[in-house]
């Protein structure tokens, strides 16, 4: 299974649709293990363009700082779900968390 986060500085990106890199962790659900993780550059900011790539690259779950409301539904219509108001930590830090049942989030970043 693959998790994506966006990230500035190498953490969680805050603002889903404006961050610099997506990490995509693999990850085994049976063990809660991160396996593997491809950092790839975010394509440049287009409405709607994210959930089609990020289904592409194979993500099931994103795990996310602040995403409007818009960008959540499209995500769904690929099959990703989507977690909102996660902190600011590494990527492996959150998917272990998610994995475990343990990621705790907060209010959603993002307004719109």
């Amino acid at each position: 299974m693959k998790i994506a986060v966006p990230l500035a500085e190498g953490r969680l990106a805050l603002h889903f649709g404006h961050c610099e890199t997506f990490a995509l962790l693999d990850v085994d659900p049976s063990t809660g293990t991160v396996t593997g993780r491809v950092d790839l550059p975010a394509p440049p900011h287009q409405p709607g363009l994210l959930p089609p790539w990020l289904a592409e690259k194979g993500a099931r779950v994103v795990i996310a700082g602040g995403m409007g409301q818009r960008a959540q539904n499209l995500f769904k219509n690929q099959g990703i779900e989507v977690l909102v108001g996660a902190p600011r930590e590494t990527p492996e830090t959150l998917a272990r968390s998610y994995l475990q049942g343990t990621l705790s989030l907060g209010e959603n970043a993002c307004d719109h």
